[in-house]
């Protein structure tokens, strides 16, 4: 039977596996911030992102273009909501 794929809107899964007092340090900042874990962790590997493509520049554009999946990401109005909080 063939295979439906995803397209490229579509949420992938990621499975990671920290120690035990890692996890626990995550769900601390997560509650402090009112999100789940899962939230969390992709606010922390957007800024990363970002960071990365500050120093870099010329980056954000350049992954953008290879990747219409983050611009989807970084231009919507959740994020420009986040984005405010840390003004570059």
């Amino acid at each position: 039977m063939a295979q439906a794929t995803k397209s490229s809107s579509e949420p992938s899964r990621i499975s990671l596996e920290v120690e035990e007092s890692i996890h626990r340090l995550l769900q601390s900042a997560a509650a402090a911030h009112d999100q789940t874990v899962g939230q969390y962790v992709l606010e922390a590997i957007k800024d990363r992102l970002r960071q990365e493509s500050e120093d870099e520049p010329g980056a954000s554009a350049m992954m953008a273009a290879a990747d219409p999946v983050l611009t989807e990401l970084w231009d919507n109005p959740k994020d420009a909501e986040y984005d405010q909080l840390w003004p570059r």
